[in-house]
């Protein structure tokens, strides 16, 4: 979220740890039920370091309460590479955390923007890729992406850092280098720097995904697909980060081709559901600065017949995919304030069309020699956006599958918890805020 600009330290020495023992429990073989967490921005408890907030703590507590068989941690697991002088100490404190509930149940991560660090491999995931063994993709950029199954879902896991227009790594804001030890051997890196990776993997990528999702999609066997990744391609947060078109343009039209359920996402940090959306409409969007028309590739929200079954919050995603932002793990300041009402309802959207490197900083009160990235450079009509919580940031989803009966329906029934008052003082007490079902045929 913050740039930095300070000497970059050799790794600490990460001191010594307790041994303990535990277990854990495997998928179950066939068609049977389960439940499944999510959230994505954890932190650490660890207040010495950059966006980490002592609710982190009761994130992974809450895991825990609800006992489920895997957690999806949906990128940014601990904001390390905000911390470049300390990202051993920080990845410490951040696996010491999350041990607590990781012990007993896996916790199936993807990459977010800040596990992206300088001087740390080609895309700056050797932190991460070294602290988490995961399934095989069958590509040379192992660990990145991958997809696992359980009873009737398959789960996909992506890197969006690969897609996204946006640029939200860290960076050197200037004026000063930044300048790692000499002990490194590393070059000072010059502000203005960051580390952009979009288009790292050349499509390999989105060709994995194709070919994932279509034998998914002709497996009587598989019922949902459910997509993790942290950045958005919808979201509506207006002093957050916003909706990416990087997404849209490489995987929303793979997602409605093969029928994707469900996405989960973290980046901002606050709870917005979308309705289920598939397609898009052409030229909705407007530049933020000049109002002209710009195709932003606003998803089109399924027609209003479609849209549920059996209640206000059940929903039939045979139609179309549901995107949720769960970006609120135990990072400090998560509550992002949502797009302004534009009269009709409904919010506006900010969306990144194209890369937001960093520029000279011109601001009147700018030191010399200092950089920023812009913002979003459109903006859209957010009709898709279903819900939001405006009370707080902090929340986990919950997820309960049932199977079903041949002949008839299988559901993925969502709890999402917040926890209000975590804002201005963490919290283990989290309450429900809303449920929401989801329905299809079983196949």
């Amino acid at each position: 979220m913050a740039p930095f600009s300070q000497e970059l330290e050799p790794p600490q020495n990460p001191g010594r740890f307790n041994p303990f023992s535990a277990s854990f429990k495997t998928a179950p073989r066939g068609r049977k039920a389960f439940r499944f967490t999510s959230y994505g921005d954890l932190a650490t408890p660890n207040t010495g370091w950059v966006l980490s907030s002592p609710q982190s703590r009761f994130a992974v507590a809450a895991v825990e309460r609800f006992q489920p068989l895997f957690h999806l941690l949906n990128g940014d697991l601990c904001y390390a590479n905000l911390n470049p002088a300390h990202q051993t100490d920080v990845w410490r404190d951040f696996g010491n955390n999350s041990q607590t509930s990781a012990s007993n149940r896996p916790w199936m991560p993807c990459p977010g923007n800040h596990e992206i660090e300088f001087y740390n491999g080609a895309q700056g995931l050797d932190s991460y890729l070294t602290r988490y063994t995961l399934p095989d993709n069958g590509t040379r950029f192992a660990g990145r992406w991958y997809s696992f199954r359980v009873s009737n879902v398959l789960f996909v896991s992506l890197d969006a850092d690969d897609v996204v227009y946006q640029d939200a790594a860290a960076f050197v804001a200037g004026p000063a280098p930044l300048v790692p030890a000499a002990s490194t051997g590393n070059a000072p890196i010059a502000a203005g720097t960051s580390f952009y990776v979009r288009g790292y993997s050349n499509g390999e990528q989105t060709r994995w995904l194709e070919k994932t999702l279509h034998h998914a999609s002709s497996d009587d066997d598989i019922d949902w697909i459910v997509v993790q990744m942290h950045q958005d391609a919808l979201s509506s947060s207006k002093t957050g980060n916003g909706s990416d078109k990087g997404i849209r343009e490489a995987w929303l039209p793979l997602f409605d081709r093969y029928g994707v359920d469900l996405a989960v996402c973290g980046h901002d940090h606050d709870y917005e559901r979308s309705y289920p959306v598939r397609g898009c409409n052409h030229h909705a969007g407007v530049d933020a600065k000049t109002g002209e028309p710009v195709d932003t590739l606003q998803p089109r929200l399924v027609p209003h017949a479609q849209l549920t079954q059996a209640g206000a919050n059940t929903f039939d995603t045979s139609h179309g995919t549901i995107h949720l932002i769960l970006g609120g793990g135990g990072t400090s300041a998560p509550l992002d304030v949502y797009g302004v009402d534009i009269g009709n309802g409904n919010p506006q959207a900010r969306i990144f069309t194209k890369p937001n490197r960093p520029i000279p900083n011109t601001a009147a009160t700018a030191a010399p020699g200092t950089y920023v990235r812009p913002g979003a450079d459109a903006l859209e009509d957010a009709n898709w956006s279903a819900q939001r919580d405006t009370g707080t940031g902090y929340g986990i989803a919950v997820f309960d599958v049932d199977p079903g009966e041949h002949g008839g329906k299988t559901t993925i029934t969502m709890n999402y918890y917040h926890a209000p008052g975590a804002d201005q003082t963490p919290t283990p007490d989290y309450e429900l805020f809303e449920t929401v079902t989801l329905t299809k045929s079983r196949g």
